[in-house]
């Protein structure tokens, strides 16, 4: 993303923050960050780009363990939300988690597989909101989308570390990811807003 900035004081002023997306959401919403990717569920009432993390068909990293007993995901906002919508039953995991799961070969229902084969929509797990600086996040938007996303292999080595799962398998996941809220994906989270039970 800093690659995309107009200056390089604008770089220096973005700073990477890891995190689960409760703990992510819980620092927008409080303004202790100017821009971030929250959960789409709380993503309505704020500004945001056509930059987001959306599954056109499967995530693999946002699932549900059947034959469990119903357990959120206490790191989760709309993957909770969604298993609800479509009415799956068991542990929803997601993230670092889910992703182990399903590489472990273990019975698993991929959500965003479901939403997509009911309603032929992407899902959108995420949108890029900001606070201010509106021009800033709109150049963003339009580089980042001319381009090619390529991991930094540093951050590559890093996570593969960090979550003991290989640097192949995180790059088959990352396949999996479309950045780009197009019309289909538009469509896809304004069905999903219709559908939230407020």
């Amino acid at each position: 993303m800093k690659r995309f900035t107009r200056s390089s004081q604008q770089s220096m002023s973005m700073h990477y923050r890891r995190g689960v997306p409760a703990v992510i959401n819980k620092k927008f919403l409080s303004r202790r960050v100017d821009a971030a990717f929250i959960s789409s569920i709380h993503a309505k009432k704020y500004r945001y780009v056509n930059l987001g993390i959306i599954a056109k068909k499967e995530v693999l990293s946002v699932i549900v363990v059947p034959d469990v007993q119903n357990e959120a995901d206490m790191e989760s906002a709309s993957s909770n939300v969604l298993a609800q919508i479509l009415d799956i039953k068991g542990k929803v995991l997601i993230g670092d988690k889910a992703l182990k799961h399903y590489l472990q070969n273990k019975p698993y229902i991929d959500l965003a597989a479901e939403w997509n084969s009911r309603y032929k929509l992407p899902f959108v797990f995420a949108l890029l909101c900001y606070h201010k600086d509106q021009q800033l996040y709109k150049s963003i938007e339009r580089q980042f989308l001319k381009q090619r996303v390529k991991i930094p292999q540093y951050l590559l080595t890093e996570a593969s570390k960090r979550t003991e799962i290989s640097k192949k398998d995180i790059l088959n996941y990352l396949s999996y990811i479309s950045y780009d809220l197009d019309i289909k994906a538009q469509k896809g989270l304004s069905f999903f807003y219709k559908n939230v039970k407020n």
